[in-house]
């Protein structure tokens, strides 16, 4: 790991308890945090150079009953990355907005929320940004079913092929 990512998980240990820190690489480090703690090490990692959210998603653990949040933060200085994850529970899917952090944070947070159904709160624009009229369980869900979502919107239809106007339509007869 580069000396001033040492330093600042150095500093990090200090300031916050019960840290995971995994080194993935000589420019990045994934660092767990509890709930709680997770906007101080956030904004400690911005005031100390980590000031790009390259990007905010979630996965979902639906055997621990969690969902882990995950921020990217880049360092333009240094090329160094900080990966920071939390979890929180899956029933009472809320977390606090990092938009008083990071601006594009809001559509990162549309997103999650679209997809997973997280409510960020502090965040109040929480329309759809893909998912027009969308009205079932999010769909990056684990317990969301893709085939019995798509059988109760398209049900299966009959189909009788008509090569004849078909073959026009190849041919140019037709204009299909």
């Amino acid at each position: 790991m580069m000396s001033s990512m040492s330093e600042i998980v150095k500093n990090l240990k200090t300031l916050v308890k019960k840290l995971e820190i995994v080194e993935i690489d000589e420019r990045e480090v994934k660092i767990e945090v509890p709930c709680e703690k997770t906007l101080n090490v956030l904004s400690f990692l911005k005031g100390n150079g980590y000031s790009h959210l390259s990007i905010l998603t979630a996965v979902d653990w639906i055997e621990e009953n969690k969902f882990e949040i995950v921020y990217v933060l880049f360092s333009w200085e240094n090329g160094g990355k900080f990966v920071v994850s939390t979890k929180i529970d899956r029933k009472k899917a809320k977390f606090v907005s990092v938009m008083h952090l990071w601006p594009i944070a809001r559509f990162y947070e549309r997103e999650l929320h679209e997809f997973f159904g997280i409510q960020f709160e502090g965040n109040d624009d929480m329309r759809p940004l893909f998912l027009e009229n969308w009205d079932s369980l999010p769909p990056l869900r684990k317990d969301f079913d893709p085939l019995e979502y798509s059988k109760e919107k398209f049900p299966d239809r009959e189909y009788i092929k008509d090569v004849i106007y078909e073959a026009k339509v190849i041919r140019g007869d037709l204009n299909g």
